[in-house]
C-alpha cells in the first residue's frame, strides 16, 4: 500500500504541478504578453480564460480515460494521462508571445491548456481507484489521501519555480523566458513519474469484475445520472475557495493593492504547506465518523469565512492575507481529504472510474474554471471586493446543500461487494 501511495502522490502531483503553474503564469504574466491588444483587465480576463478551458476539457478528459479505465484497467489511465499532460505543459513553455506569433499565440496556447485539461481529467481517477480499491475499508479514507496531497505538493513545486525565478531576475528577465523554465521542467518530471509507475499492479477490483459494461458513460447517465450531479454541486465550492486563493487572489493583489507578486507566492504557498500534511489526519477523522460529515463541517466553514477571507486580503499585510488564505485552505481540505474515499465508494466497480471521475471534474469546471474569471470582473470596481465574498459564500451554500443529499458510505462500508474482492474487509 505504502508503494502504491507512493505512486499515486508523485503522479498527482506532477499533474497538479503542470496544472498550477499555468494558472499561476495565467495571474502574472500570460495577459501582457499574449493578449497585449487589450486592456490590464481585459488581458488578465482573457488569460483567465484561457485558464478556464484547462478545467472545460477536464469531464471530456474524465470520460475518455474513464471509458479505458472501466473497460481495459485503471492502471493504463495512469501512464496515458501522465503523457499527455507532461507533452502539452512542455510545449506551453515553447509557444511565442503575440509579439511574434501574433494571434495564432494565444490559439496554440488555448489548445495546449485543453489538452492539458484533458490528461488532468483522466488523471484523477486513475490514481485515486489504484489505492481506493487496493485498500482495506476501515482504512480507505487513510490511503486515498496520499493523491490528494499531490495537489499541495504540485503547488508548492509550480510555485516555488516561479517565485525563485521572480526573485532571482529582473520583472523583464521573468517575462522574457524566466515564466518558461517550470514548463520545460514539466517534461523531467513527468518521466520520474511513468519511470515511477511502471512497477504497478492492476486493482483486484478490476480483475474480479468480470465482463466489463461495453458503454460506462451510457451507464452513469442512466443509472447515476442524479449522483453525478450532486456530487458535481457538492465539489463545486472546494474548487472555488482554492483557485480564488491561488489565482484570482495574486493577480487582485499585485495588480489593485500593488503587492508585491513573491509575497503574494509567499502568503499563498505558506497556507498550502500547511494544509498538504494535514490531509492525511483529516482522513483518518473520516474513517472514524464518516466522510458526509466532514465535508459538510468543512463547506458550513467555507460559507462563514469567505467574508473574513476577503476583508484580510483586502489590508495588503502579509500576515493577515496568511491567515485568510490559511482558514479558506483549512475549510477545503476538510472536505476534499476524504472526498478520494468518499466519491468511489458511491460507485459501482463497473463505472467507478467514469463516474467518480465525471462528477470530481464537473466540479471543477463550475468552481474552478469560472471563479477567476467571475470574481476578477467582480473585483474590478473601487473598494473591497464583497462580491466576490458574495460568490463564494453562494457558492458554498450550493455545495452544502447538495452535500446533505448525498448518502453516507460509513468509515467500515463497503465499496460495493464485488465478489472475490477480499480487500473489502480485510484488516490493514
Amino acid at each position: 500500500m505504502l508503494r502504491l501511495a507512493a505512486a499515486s502522490l508523485a503522479g498527482t502531483a506532477i499533474e497538479f504541478y503542470d496544472f498550477f503553474v499555468y494558472g499561476t503564469a495565467a495571474a502574472l504574466v500570460l495577459g501582457p504578453l499574449f493578449f497585449p491588444t487589450f486592456s490590464a483587465l481585459a488581458g488578465t480576463l482573457a488569460a483567465f480564460g484561457t485558464f478556464g478551458a484547462g478545467f472545460l476539457a477536464r469531464p471530456l478528459g474524465s470520460v475518455v480515460f474513464g471509458h479505458i479505465g472501466d473497460r481495459y484497467g485503471r492502471r493504463p489511465v495512469m501512464f496515458a494521462s501522465l503523457t499527455l499532460t507532461g507533452l502539452a505543459t512542455v510545449a506551453v513553455g515553447c509557444v511565442p508571445s503575440y509579439a511574434t506569433l501574433g494571434i495564432a499565440a494565444p490559439v496554440l496556447l488555448l489548445v495546449l491548456r485543453f489538452l492539458q485539461g484533458l490528461g488532468l481529467g483522466g488523471e484523477w481517477g486513475g490514481a485515486v481507484l489504484l489505492t481506493a480499491e487496493h485498500a482495506p475499508a476501515h482504512r480507505r479514507g487513510l490511503w486515498t489521501s496520499f493523491p490528494q496531497i499531490g495537489p499541495s505538493v504540485g503547488f508548492l513545486l509550480a510555485n516555488g519555480a516561479l517565485l525563485a525565478l521572480s526573485a532571482a531576475l529582473s520583472d523583464a528577465q521573468f517575462r522574457a523566458w524566466g515564466w518558461r523554465v517550470p514548463f520545460w521542467g514539466a517534461g523531467l518530471l513527468a518521466l520520474a513519474g511513468l519511470l515511477l509507475r511502471t512497477s504497478l499492479a492492476e486493482t483486484p477490483h478490476f480483475r474480479a469484475m468480470g465482463e466489463p459494461v461495453r458503454l460506462p458513460l451510457l451507464e452513469v447517465v442512466r443509472g447515476h445520472g442524479r449522483l453525478v450531479l450532486l456530487t458535481a454541486g457538492a465539489l463545486a465550492v472546494g474548487y472555488a475557495v482554492f483557485y480564488a486563493v491561488s489565482t484570482w487572489s495574486l493577480a487582485y493583489a499585485t495588480e489593485r493593492l500593488g503587492v508585491d507578486r513573491t509575497v503574494m507566492l509567499a502568503c499563498v504557498m505558506a497556507a498550502v504547506a500547511i494544509m498538504g500534511p494535514l490531509t492525511p489526519v483529516v482522513a483518518l477523522l473520516g474513517d472514524r465518523y464518516g466522510r458526509r460529515p466532514l465535508c459538510l463541517v468543512g463547506c458550513a466553514a467555507t460559507v462563514v469565512w469567505m467574508f473574513p477571507m476577503v476583508a484580510l486580503l483586502e489590508t495588503a499585510e502579509p500576515l493577515l492575507m496568511f491567515a485568510g488564505f490559511l482558514g479558506a485552505m483549512l475549510a477545503f481540505i476538510t472536505m476534499f481529504a476524504v472526498i478520494a474515499a468518499y466519491l468511489p465508494e458511491l460507485y459501482e466497480p463497473k463505472v467507478r472510474c467514469t463516474g467518480a471521475a465525471v462528477g470530481y471534474n464537473l466540479g471543477g469546471v463550475i468552481g474552478g474554471a469560472l471563479t477567476p474569471i467571475v470574481a476578477t470582473a467582480l473585483s474590478r470596481g473601487d473598494g473591497p471586493p464583497w462580491g466576490v465574498a458574495a460568490y463564494l459564500t453562494g457558492l458554498g451554500l450550493l455545495s452544502l446543500g447538495c452535500f446533505a443529499l448525498l448518502p453516507e458510505t460509513g468509515p467500515q462500508a463497503a465499496v460495493r461487494a464485488v465478489p472475490g474482492a477480499e480487500s473489502e474487509t480485510a484488516p490493514a
